[in-house]
């Protein structure tokens, strides 16, 4: 199984912090958040790793080259260095790196939470979804919508700025997203959008075409984000 974590943003809301190091190097109960992240995926199963980077990339690099000897898994970077990507101008970009016969992960970098990732895994693969996409009930501005059924029906950006997947949905529920998607391998061959996009677009096409994009509810876990000085604080102390 393989991973990719997403390390690319410059994390503006939090400098001066983010001058130097950048955001996914920013320590948490005294361990990188990259490196967080990693451990939690190689526990959950994941083998081989893909950090992409764009924020002071050299350093994101050479600390990923660290993580490699450290933890003995490969740990391959794309390297976003003219322009940033978005998530699913970064997964296309990585795509060669995380072909296989596996789903992989998609996590971000700023994300720590105790979510069971191998529940996650047992819900992907017995839907037969297309990709599974970790949600809760939380205040968020943005969410994704999905039916009774949990399936994935729509993006509501705030503000009552909804887009649907193919037609509105009256009953659909709004529910925030972690940062967490595992996906199934034949994605990689379905994404024919280019250029910097969120993989929100892709899912939006896909879940038009009748694609099974779902919602895996993971209220009961813990999760902390850390883009603003507010909640890395909050994150400090969960992890004390």
């Amino acid at each position: 199984m393989r991973a990719l974590i997403l390390a690319a943003g410059a994390g503006s809301r939090l400098k001066p912090l983010t001058d130097e190091p950048p955001k996914a190097l920013i320590p948490v109960g005294g361990v990188p958040m990259i490196e967080r992240v990693l451990i939690r995926l190689k526990t959950a199963g994941v083998k081989s790793f893909v950090v992409n980077a764009h924020h002071h990339a050299s350093m994101v690099a050479d600390f990923c080259a660290e993580l490699s000897r450290r933890h003995g898994v490969p740990v391959a970077v794309s390297r976003e260095d003219d322009l940033l990507l978005d998530t699913g101008g970064a997964i296309k970009k990585a795509s060669a790196l995380l072909k296989g016969r596996e789903p992989f992960f998609v996590h971000n970098a700023d994300v720590l939470t105790d979510l069971e990732l191998r529940a996650l895994i047992k819900a992907h693969e017995e839907s037969g979804a297309l990709a599974t996409l970790s949600v809760r009930e939380r205040e968020s501005g943005r969410a994704y919508l999905f039916d009774a059924k949990g399936r994935f029906t729509g993006h509501d950006r705030g503000e009552g700025a909804i887009t649907w997947a193919k037609g509105a949905v009256p009953d659909a529920r709004r529910l925030a997203f972690d940062g967490i998607h595992l996906i199934s391998p034949e994605f990689l061959d379905k994404i024919t959008e280019s250029g910097v996009f969120s993989i929100t677009k892709t899912y939006l096409r896909l879940s038009a075409a009748g694609a099974d994009i779902r919602a895996f509810r993971s209220d009961r876990w813990a999760w902390h984000d850390i883009g603003t000085a507010e909640k890395l604080a909050a994150a400090q102390a969960w992890a004390a």
